[in-house]
């Protein structure tokens, strides 16, 4: 008998926990939410052109010690898409919405690449709504213009022309074993992004890789150093939007931060290395010490 793959499908990974799945009215957007656990609560926020199953293959596993929200931002997704830009305040401006609607007063907080930044300036400029701030994989601290074009171009080539193969090479860009990209997975992310208004929206979210719109939110210690929260940054060996050089800047911009690096992964070890990304949450957050 052959034995089973480590992941048959999204839901297959939530089946042993319970959990719920709603849209949620913040301001006016419609926002898709899905919740599960019990404990401190910990929200969790996907990247560029993202949905809330970036975190599919976490949830079970952090809701044993957290009361765990993964939601879709605006413009992402399943929720709302309104026709203006998704600058980082007005992203953050939404998670803050989310937890007021949800009754949230404090959280931690756990973002990749876009949502790791949108967590940072949340905890810089709403200090007293974050308790502690994981910043995955949070891509292009140093502001380069070739990884802003390749981000711009890639996702709007998968938005435009949702096919398999442009769709595919957009996921796969986020792996370091592209292998472990499943067609489930492109799938759900072609039909985001065969959603109607779906173009405009993310070229709302990409106005973000343009430089002159980008200034006004860049990384840089003028606002990081404002973060008083304890931070840990979980690094990779192989992410395609920035290395360790730039794990080392925010290090010496953050008041109150330590490093972790997993190995063998790219910009999605929540995906690839599961068991190291639960480990350094729970030593973390659960228990205030810095993962090993």
């Amino acid at each position: 008998m052959s034995l089973l793959p480590d992941h048959i499908s999204i839901w297959g990974e939530l089946a042993t926990v319970d959990h719920e799945v709603r849209h949620v009215d913040v301001g006016g957007c419609r926002t898709r939410v899905l919740r599960a656990g019990r404990g401190p609560d910990l929200i969790l926020l996907h990247g560029t052109g993202g949905h809330l199953e970036a975190y599919a293959r976490d949830i079970a596993g952090l809701a044993a010690d957290f009361r765990v929200t993964a939601y879709d931002m605006v413009g992402h997704g399943w929720s709302d898409t309104p026709d203006h830009p998704y600058t980082i305040d007005v992203l953050s401006d939404h998670l803050i919405g989310l937890m007021d609607a949800l009754g949230i007063e404090r959280a931690h907080l756990s973002g990749e690449s876009l949502g790791g930044w949108v967590v940072a300036w949340t905890a810089a400029f709403r200090p007293g709504r974050v308790d502690r701030l994981v910043l995955n994989t949070p891509g292009n601290i140093a502001n380069k213009p070739e990884v802003m074009a390749r981000m711009r171009d890639s996702t709007m080539a998968a938005v435009r022309d949702p096919s398999d193969e442009t769709v595919r090479r957009r996921v796969e860009f986020l792996f370091h074993h592209k292998e472990m990209v499943t067609d489930e997975l492109v799938n759900l992310r072609r039909a985001v992004y065969r959603r109607p208004g779906f173009v405009q929206a993310i070229t709302n979210t990409l106005v973000l890789q343009d430089p002159l719109v980008r200034k006004h939110f860049a990384w840089g210690p003028e606002w990081v150093g404002k973060i008083g929260a304890p931070t840990l940054l979980l690094w990779t060996e192989h992410d395609p939007t920035g290395g360790l050089d730039e794990a080392a800047m925010l290090l010496g911009w953050l008041p109150d931060a330590r490093l972790h690096v997993i190995p063998d992964a790219g910009h999605w070890p929540q995906w690839e290395k599961v068991g190291e990304y639960l480990r350094a949450h729970r030593d973390f957050l659960r228990d205030g010490k810095d993962p090993s």
